[in-house]
């Protein structure tokens, strides 16, 4: 055992503060990251590695980027926080808006969770019912209502549901299966008490799973027809499938959005955002409480407009390219070595998962094979390439991402 490790299983609870950074699910000791710059990570023995996990998706530039960096250096010599209203929140907001024209006011929040509960309790406080919807395998952070069947972390450890969640309340979460037509409409025969339905258009959190376009249009016109509120967590897939997220790409309008990641420039921020009627029941023009500390704090808000001001439908064109002509010779590399993996992406996110055709769904995805995962995840590791430590997480590539990362990562592939 590492002397890193040693020490943080010590004083952090299981050594991680968050789950799948402890590797259980890859088998090994976690690699202890010291700095990063464009697309690689440096380990604390000075290895470096080409980075496809790039914060769980939120470094989109690249790390460090020096635009990114020098606004962070400026606004902590101006202060690190203030705890009053800022003119940097409303210009993160206003770059956020040109993007997603659904939001006509936001809050931020400190982070998608957060943004999730909050959403949930706006819901609840508009409709004045109390039942949420979501969907087997979407991960919504680790709030207590939708913190079953998950995905993600828990998919991960093998639990469908969490510890310390009253059944009363979990009673309140009905679960049903992704991109299944039959079943949404036959729920919505009776759905009377449902405040909303939250979705992932594109899951990220059960590995790269998109919706499909039709599963999405039912799911728009039942949850208006039953009154109920439809939230997009677009926490991931905002900001890296393409400008305007994945409802843009669908053609969908939500109720309201979820962000995060992308929209700080690799700092801890979310957002939750949509139309103002819903927006003004929020404290204190309306009379659903949210509040926090640190939310719209200054340095998260300028990092994250030194990003989102230099986006354009441009970039992601230019993005979606390069990472689909890589991928495309990732997957004829596993086909000549007659590997039974397939690769499913969105954007700038990917998955490989080791099964014989596309997941569409959680149970679909669970046929992956995740021994061969093991193996896959710490050969990728040896060459020097760093991928989500999980066969149900999401890889990504940024910006900084260029030819030569992904001729390194190819041969790492034939050398696999």
């Amino acid at each position: 055992m590492s002397r890193a490790w040693k020490e943080a299983q010590k004083h952090i609870a299981g050594g991680v503060n968050s789950p799948v950074r402890a590797f259980k699910a890859v088998g090994g000791e976690p690699v202890f990251m010291e700095r990063g710059r464009g697309p690689y990570l440096f380990d604390h023995h000075k290895k470096r590695y080409v980075d496809y996990c790039l914060s769980w998706g939120a470094i989109l530039l690249g790390h460090a980027e020096e635009a990114t960096t020098r606004a962070i250096r400026e606004q902590a010599r101006k202060g690190t926080g203030f705890g009053t209203v800022t003119e940097y929140e409303t210009a993160l907001a206003r770059e956020i808006k040109k993007a997603f024209p659904s939001i006509e006011q936001l809050r931020f929040t400190s982070s998608g969770t957060e943004a999730v509960m909050s959403a949930l309790r706006l819901a609840r406080g508009v409709t004045r019912r109390k039942r949420v919807v979501k969907f087997e395998g979407c991960y919504h952070g680790h709030t207590d209502s939708l913190l079953v069947k998950a995905g993600s972390g828990l998919a991960t450890f093998g639990s469908p549901d969490s510890a310390g969640i009253p059944e009363e309340l979990a009673a309140l979460t009905t679960v049903l299966e992704y991109n299944n037509l039959e079943q949404l409409e036959s729920f919505f025969k009776n759905a009377k008490d449902t405040a909303c339905v939250i979705v992932e258009p594109i899951a990220g959190n059960m590995g790269v799973v998109p919706a499909r376009e039709e599963f999405l249009k039912s799911l728009r016109k039942k949850t208006k027809q039953a009154g109920a509120l439809l939230i997009f967590d677009e926490v991931i897939s905002g900001f890296r499938v393409g400008y305007g997220g994945a409802q843009e790409l669908y053609g969908i309008t939500p109720d309201l959005t979820l962000l995060g990641k992308v929209i700080g420039g690799g700092l801890p921020v979310g957002a939750f955002g949509g139309k103002k009627e819903i927006m003004s029941a929020l404290s204190p023009t309306g009379k659903v409480y949210q509040a926090g500390t640190l939310s719209g704090n200054p340095i998260s808000m300028v990092a994250g407009r030194a990003v989102l001001s230099r986006l354009s439908r441009e970039f992601y064109r230019t993005l979606n390219q390069k990472t689909g002509a890589f991928l495309r010779q990732a997957q004829e590399i596993l086909r000549m070595k007659k590997k039974s993996a397939v690769i499913q992406s969105a954007g700038s996110m990917f998955s490989l998962f080791f099964c014989g055709q596309k997941p569409v769904n959680f149970s679909t995805v669970l046929k992956s094979d995740t021994k061969e995962f093991k193996k896959f995840f710490h050969k990728m590791l040896k060459y020097g390439i760093y991928t989500p430590p999980s066969a149900y997480e999401t890889s990504f590539v940024s910006g900084a991402h260029t030819e030569h990362e992904f001729e390194k990562t190819l041969k790492a592939f034939e050398k696999w």
